[in-house]
């Protein structure tokens, strides 16, 4: 695993506290690399909204925004429904056993490390929506997830949430199988709305 994904990964199982300042020279020698390296990760992990600027050219871990989690999934419980609409008439029985087995990977549960339930989670979801062929509605809804993904390791482990998000991607993929589009919009506007809404709450009242 390379440094990048190994910082992404400590910053979404809580090694460093919200607030946090990130010192190059700290990281380095803490992960036994050179500064270029943390240079370079840290650059990236700040483009994609996991560190915050701090000074001239430091960077801090940023602090859990209840506004920034409700703007992400009020954004995420429009476009997403819209983009699986449109992609519904081009689900084949393959891409539906695709998105099957991506949820199946997540069953293992406690033995996935945050940042693997963030990535699977996103995964399954592109898999649905991929192919609408919407590349910019795509693209942007991509950076939603990007945006929700140091949240939704937290999200499942400090509100024991997965159990009832993996519940509600089945029921999402078995309305698909059965040609219900308009059911499966709706359990996804659904399933994105009411995880938004627990998570602000926890948030704002911890």
């Amino acid at each position: 695993m390379g440094l990048y994904q190994r910082l992404k990964s400590d910053l979404q199982q809580g090694r460093f506290a919200p607030g946090r300042i990130l010192k190059q020279s700290e990281l380095a020698e803490m992960y036994g690399v050179s500064r270029i390296p943390v240079r370079d990760a840290l650059q990236r992990l700040k483009s994609e909204g996991w560190l915050s600027g701090h000074g001239k050219r430091g960077v801090a871990v940023p602090l859990f925004d209840p506004l920034e989690v409700e703007d992400l999934y009020l954004m995420r419980t429009r476009l997403e429904p819209l983009l699986l609409e449109l992609a519904a008439p081009h689900l084949s029985g393959e891409i539906l056993g695709r998105a099957e087995d991506i949820l199946d990977r997540m069953e293992i549960g406690n033995q996935l490390e945050a940042a693997e339930i963030g990535a699977l989670n996103r995964e399954f979801h592109a898999c649905l929506y991929r192919p609408a062929g919407r590349r910019t509605l795509f693209a942007t809804v991509e950076q939603l997830h990007q945006q929700c993904e140091r949240y939704i390791g937290y999200q499942s482990r400090g509100l024991d949430y997965q159990a009832q998000s993996q519940s509600e991607h089945y029921e999402i993929l078995s309305a698909l199988r059965q040609g219900e589009i308009q059911q499966a919009t709706c359990i996804l506007g659904n399933h994105i709305s009411a995880a938004g809404q627990a998570l602000v709450q926890h948030l704002r009242n911890p």
